[in-house]
Order: C-alpha cells, then structure tokens, then sequence
C-alpha cells in the first residue's frame, strides 16, 4: 500500500473547487448570488471568452469590510450561517462557504469593494489561491470582482469546457432566470463588449417577461396566483398555443430561487395534458413561497435540486393554479386565414388548392352505394382484426421482410390493390394473400426525411420564398442558439436575417416543409437545438433538423384521397429502407389471410 500523506491547501481547494466551479456559469451564479445577497439593488456583469478568459461582476451592495476581505477567499467562510441549525431556516441565496475559495484557486482574481462607512475601499488580489497584493484604493460604494484565465492552472478540467459560445448561452440562461427571480434588482449583461440583456429593477413582472421573452411570448402569458396550506404561488402560465419542444420553458422559482423539480414538472405537465400534443410542453413562469423548513436545497452541488416536505400539498397548489389559468376563455386562439404560398412548379401530393372549387355533387347509384358501403364494412371488420392479430401474434409475424413476400418488386407482375383508409390514419393494402396496413404519417415522415437528407447530402435544398417574412422573437439563449447555427441553417433553405432586438425575419424555408406553419417550425428546431446543444458539428446539426421533418408530415386523422395515397406509398414503397419513420417507428405492418382465418375459427 502507498504512503498516506496528508494534501498541501492548495491542492484539497483546487480539488474542493471542482464541486463546485464546473464551468464559468458557476462562477457567475455564485457572484452574482453574492452580490444579491449584499443586498444590491443594481447589478452589471460582464464576460468575455464565454466567460473562461473574463468575467466582471459589479454591484452597489454592502462591500465587504477590510478585516473580512482575506477570511472571505478561505475555505468554509460565509456570512449566511453560524450553526448547523441555520440550515434549517437558510433564505440567501449562498451559503456554502466554498464559493470564493474554490473560484480563487482555479483563476485570478482581483477584488474591489467599499463600505459606505470607509472613506477608501480596498484592492485585493489572489491568483491560484495564493494572496498577490492588498492595497488602499479609491473605489465606489459596493464591490467588483474580476475572474481572469479560468483553470489556467487546471488544464485538464480546461480541456473539458465547450466552446466559447456555448458557455456564453448557458450564461446567458442564467441571468434570464435572475432577472425574472428578482424584478427588483436591475441587472446589465454585457457579451464580448455588446449589451445582451437588461432589467429596470422597478419590479415590473411583466416588463421583465418582454427583457427576457420578447413581445410574442409576453403577449401569451396568463397571469394565475393560488393558495393553500403548502404554499403559496403566483407568476404566469402560457397558452397552448407558445408550447415548446422541451422542458426548458418550465420555469420554477422557489422563495427565490431557480429549482428543478420532478414534482413541480410532474404538475403543471399533468395540467396541460389535455391541451397539448405529444412530446410538447408547457411555458410557465412560477414564483412559489414555501417556509424554509418545509424544503431543502442542499441536496444538489448547485443548489437547483429540491425537496418538499409536503409534495402532496406543492403538487396540489401547482396543479389547480396552472389548470384554472389555462381553462380561461381568453385562452380560445384566434383563427387566421393565410393564403398558402406554395412554388409553382411543386410536385407534393399533398398541394392544396389555392381556393375551393364548387363541385357539382354526383348521388352513386344503388349499386355503386352498395358496393362502397360493402368495402367500409370490410375495412372496418379488417381494422378489428388487426389490432386483435397484432396483440396475439407478436413482432415476429408483424414485422415480415416485404422484399421477401414480393410486394416491394417493382417488376411484380400483380400490383398492389388499396382496399380503403381506416381511423383517417390507416391505409390497408392487399397483395398476395397479405394485408399490409401502412400509417400514413409514419410514411409521409421518412418520405420528407429521405427527400430532405438526399439534398443536404447533394447540397441541393430548394427553398420556398416566404412573402412578407415571418418576424420572429427570439430569447438571448435561442438567439445564441440560431447564431451558433447559422450556416447549417441557410445550407438547410432557410433565409434569417437580423430585424433588430432579438427579432429575426424568416423569408425562405426549405420546399418540403411548406405545408407547415413555418414560423413554428423554425422555433421548434430551435428549441431541438437548444436541448441538444452538444450537437455543434455541422452534418450532425443537419441531420438533426432533417429529422424534425415529421412536423411536416401529413398527420394522422387527416382524410387522404385515393390518388394522394397511392402516391404516397409508390413513393415510399422505391425507398432503400421504407419499414421505418426516421423516429424508428414501422410504417408498415402485415398480417396473412392464415392469421385471419385463424381467428375467425375458419382453420385450427
């Protein structure tokens, strides 16, 4: 066994400074909660290098007395707390105590502050954890402290740090929660020299709301406030209609704290439920007061984990103040009618007409009448049967090779016959003594992703003018998001140009994706993006919008004319691998005329 030998200060802060320094956003969060908690009513930070060659945070607090300044930068120093049972009853924002020790002794800092009694302020510097130089200096009421060089002492953990831009975005997403949690701080976010966010500190919720979301947001916003024995909330909840890809936009705040919580998820999403489709999610802004002891928030490193006492009790208050805000009648979304724009020399089976054409009526007659409704019969018998066959027949016998069965041979001498649609989702094909059922969105997905990625491969995407653009509003982080992007963006037939702010006019999208809302479109990809953000290489970027072609599928429960169907599955039916949606799901499925006989007792 090695000697045990006991490790120099600098070595157990610099390991101390790994729980709790991860990044520059970590850094950031503790000054900046530092600073709040000094009591401040006007905050500014500044970073450069996505924050690992510079970060400034200044504020107009307290400062730090002159006897305090060396005790501060030691390990387990702190102002929150005297005693283990203070725990119990934290309300600041930082309490750890490792906080300025562990930044120090990855950096260099340099520290400025001043008490309002002192008639000078003090400079104080420490690099790696070693004190540089502690002077007199003239300085403003407050403090400033100035990172430099992140882990430059720390290659290693260096060597792990993304790019400078996607560092800067989770900054970025950090002063967004700030300034929503404190309306009556102002803050001023400065990027690389440019002013990226800002607040008045008027505590103005909805003010802040437009600062950090922008006008479109705003405007579909529903304010909600409820009490009970648990706690109490108030804050915002959005309309279905600004719901997201991700869980990103379920903003909770406890006593004023940024926290992640499957409890508080698990309660507005099972609010929203009936109003949203699969694999959306809500846009909710909450503020929750719950007394101290009743929670704790130590239980993660960054203190955004959290745990209630009384989960029945918060759930409850969640639930009902997100439910009784989105059963409001307000909510109903207004209806719009947009000419569609569709190119001209468009061969999509799914083009609709520029306007609807009257057609004269025809009455079948009776043996045509009999003869369609003995195929409804058929189809629906067949539809009953199939769900039957699939529970009982297993994977194996669903999912046969359709090579194999001839029914993917061009050269087939027997074509295929449609029988009918069921459910406005289900096409049912006969072939060779087989039923295939093949679903309709599953189809017109991989036919969009097929056709989609073959142009991305060939550098061929054709793009849709659109005419006016769409004006869309972007948050700071979606903004970083779409910049980070750019290129694959346009290589991809999307046009997006600057409007000023953080709106952004889109004027062309790629031609496959014009029966979609376009403008939903794009912030879905966004919001895909964001999610997503260690895909930063640009075919991987592609691909990823490419399978997000789904959103232009042709969906289930929208009825199809025959002649749009058959063209649908000839298509799908000439690709190299037509048995799966780009989401992995089968797009075809068969069950054998023996199968059916089977369960009607016609063959033991």
């Amino acid at each position: 066994m090695a000697e045990v030998i006991i490790l120099d200060e600098l070595t157990v802060n610099k390991i101390a400074a790994g729980e709790v320094v991860e990044r520059p956003v970590n850094v950031v969060k503790e000054l900046v909660e530092n600073a709040i908690d000094a009591d401040s009513s006007n905050i500014s930070i500044e970073i450069k290098g996505g924050g690992i060659d510079y970060i400034r945070v200044t504020d107009n607090g307290s400062g730090i007395e002159k006897s305090s300044i060396p005790t501060a930068f030691l390990r387990h120093a702190t102002s929150k707390i005297r005693s283990v049972e203070d725990l119990l009853t934290i309300s600041s924002l930082g309490f750890r105590g490792e906080a300025l020790s562990s930044i120090a002794a990855v950096s260099r800092i340099e520290l400025m502050t001043k008490t309002a009694d002192a008639l000078l302020g003090y400079c104080y510097v420490i690099e790696g954890g070693r004190e540089m130089s502690f002077d007199e200096a003239g300085v403003p009421e407050g403090t400033t402290i100035i990172v430099r060089n992140l882990f430059y002492n720390t290659p290693a953990r260096k060597k792990f740090l993304k790019s400078a831009t996607t560092e800067a975005g989770y900054v970025t997403e950090l002063i967004e929660r700030l300034i929503l949690s404190h309306p009556s701080v102002a803050f001023k976010y400065t990027v690389n020299g440019s002013v990226k966010l800002s607040s008045d500190g008027l505590s103005d919720s909805a003010a802040d709301l437009y600062s950090v979301f922008g006008r479109d947001i705003q405007k579909a916003l529903v304010e909600v406030s409820y009490d009970n024995e648990a706690c109490s909330l108030s804050g915002y909840v959005g309309k279905p209609e600004i719901s997201r890809g991700n869980k990103n936009f379920e903003i909770f705040f406890v006593n004023g704290r940024y926290v992640k919580s499957r409890v508080l998820s698990s309660a507005v999403e099972e609010a929203y439920k009936p109003y949203l489709m699969q694999h959306r999610f809500p846009f909710v802004v909450m503020y929750l007061i719950i007394p101290s002891e009743m929670i704790d928030v130590n239980v993660h490193p960054a203190k955004t984990e959290i745990k209630f006492s009384d989960e029945r009790g918060v759930y409850s208050c969640v639930f009902d103040a997100a439910t009784e805000g989105i059963t409001r009648r307000e909510l109903i979304p207004e209806v719009k009618y947009e000419e569609p724009s569709v190119p001209s020399d468009s061969t999509n089976v799914f083009q609709k007409q520029d306007a609807p054409k009257p057609e004269k009526k025809m009455i079948p007659e009776p043996f045509e009448t009999k003869k369609i409704e003995e195929i409804r019969r058929k189809s629906r018998a067949n539809d009953f049967q199939n769900r039957e066959s699939f529970n009982e027949a297993g994977s194996e016998s669903v999912q046969e090779t359709l090579f194999k069965e001839g029914f993917l041979e061009p050269e087939k001498e027997n074509p295929h016959r449609i029988v009918g649609q069921v459910f406005d989702t289900y096409w049912i094909i006969e072939y060779d003594g087989k039923m295939y059922i093949i679903d309709q969105h599953a189809a017109h997905e991989k036919i969009l992703y097929e056709r989609l990625s073959k142009q991305i491969r060939e550098g061929e995407v054709l793009s849709q003018m659109i005419s006016p653009p769409y004006i869309v509003s972007l948050t700071a982080s979606q903004e970083d998001t779409v910049k980070a992007n750019l290129d694959a963006f346009e290589q991809m037939g999307f046009r997006i140009e600057h409007f000023g702010g953080r709106e952004y006019a889109l004027s062309s999208v790629p031609c496959e994706l014009f029966r979609m809302n376009a403008e939903e479109y794009f912030l879905s990809v966004v919001d895909d993006l964001s999610e997503n953000s260690r895909i930063r290489e640009p075919e991987a970027v592609k691909d990823r919008i490419a399978t997000m072609s789904c959103k232009a599928a042709v969906k289930g429960n929208m009825k199809m004319s025959y002649r749009e169907a058959e063209a649908l599955i000839d298509e799908l039916l000439k690709l190299d691998n037509p048995y799966n949606c780009p989401h992995g799901r089968p797009t075809i499925i068969t069950f054998s005329k023996t199968e059916l006989e089977k369960l009607f007792k016609r063959i033991v």
